[in-house]
């Protein structure tokens, strides 16, 4: 099983889009082992996007992170980091597929709604960062049945 970072990010909070947000991964299949709201500090958001440093979208990618708050997210599943990805669409949302939560509720790449970690060793580094081990779940549902084979 693969585990992956989701961020519903503060312009997704803003809109009251917390609940389709999760629903679309839930719908898919993915298992929450982990989830929590909270104000993003600047330090945690300088670790979480430091490969970014020195990019000119650095500064202003950590202040609309810090803005407001975002709901962090811990998804397991097989496939997890693929399944969410293509749950979430494309980085710019008017390329991301209708039915993607970018292609259905996004406009510009610098209000995307949601990160998704990009492979699972990357998942695993970013829970670890956002997540203290206590806050992870191990679970069975009797759902997966139907949904893994």
């Amino acid at each position: 099983m693969e585990r992956t970072l989701i961020i519903i990010k503060p312009d997704a909070v803003e809109r009251g889009l917390i609940g389709p947000i999760i629903t679309r991964f839930e719908q898919r299949g993915l298992k929450i082992i982990g989830m929590k709201m909270l104000q993003v500090s600047e330090e945690l958001a300088r670790k979480h996007y430091a490969v970014h440093e020195g990019k000119p979208f650095f500064e202003p990618l950590i202040e609309y992170i810090t803005a407001s708050p975002v709901v962090v997210m811990a998804l397991e599943g097989p496939q997890a980091v693929q399944a969410a990805r293509k749950t979430i669409g494309a980085t710019k949302p008017v390329e991301a597929e209708a039915g993607s939560i970018r292609g259905d509720f996004g406009m510009m790449v610098g209000r995307n709604l949601v990160h998704g970690s990009d492979s699972p060793e990357n998942g695993e580094a970013e829970i670890a960062l956002w997540f203290d081990p206590s806050e992870l779940l191990s679970y069975e549902r009797v759902i997966d049945r139907w949904i893994l084979e």
